[in-house]
């Protein structure tokens, strides 16, 4: 098997997406279980709710307008008994808001232009202060803070998104990613041609990234 052709996994998401935080931790997984292979990971921007206010909504509210109360709250205790498997403590907090995350993936985006930046930290930490903390990441004053602890300018990150600068940026890469089919999310794309869809166990992974490997299929 020719393990030395190097994978690149775009991983399309949106932060608000819980599942979307558990398909990070079932990747981080898989590509754990194989230490021989050449991953590279980077990620692309997706708004499952585009169409919300940039001040946000109370996120119990927002769930119960999309599912029902009662479903809503059965949606929210299994996915803290997901969570628990993969190691997410999803957070509660009746003042937890459903933000517009069009700055965050503005932010990810200048982090995946500055090498000096690890943007799988930023990742982690956009998810982590949304679904565990329960911040709002849509608030400027929050990215700035979160962009500080990764090595960003905290003071330029504030002043930059407060200016929207690069939206149509992020907008445009969302735009492209549906272009190529993506309509829900997690979607992991592989080496430019292989896709998985959603929160996939580690061992899909793994299927994958054998069967990508024994083909020969490099980066498109």
């Amino acid at each position: 098997m020719a393990a030395n052709i190097p994978l690149q996994i775009e991983v399309v998401s949106d932060y608000v997406c819980p599942w979307c935080y558990v398909g990070k931790r079932r990747l981080e997984s898989a590509i754990a279980q194989r230490p021989d292979l050449d991953i590279e990971v980077s990620w692309r921007p997706f708004q499952l709710s585009p169409d919300m206010p940039r001040s946000g909504r109370k996120r119990l509210e927002h769930y119960q307008q999309i599912f029902g109360a009662e479903r809503a709250q059965t949606i929210m205790d299994s996915m803290k008994d997901t969570g628990r498997d993969e190691g997410i403590t999803f957070g509660s907090s009746p003042d937890a808001m459903s933000p517009n995350t069009l700055s965050a993936h503005v932010l990810m985006l200048w982090a995946r232009e500055d090498s000096h930046i690890d943007a799988n930290a930023l990742v982690e930490k956009l998810f982590s202060a949304h679904h565990v903390a329960c911040e709002n990441i849509g608030d400027p004053a929050v990215l700035a803070r979160i962009a500080g602890e990764v090595g960003m300018d905290a003071a330029q990150v504030r002043q930059d998104l407060a200016a929207g600068k690069d939206e149509d940026r992020a907008q445009q890469l969302m735009q492209e990613s549906v272009a190529r089919g993506v309509s829900g999310v997690p979607f992991f794309i592989i080496n430019g041609r292989y896709g998985v869809s959603g929160a996939q166990p580690a061992d899909a992974f793994l299927a994958a990234f054998d069967q990508i490997i024994a083909a020969g299929v490099t980066a498109a």
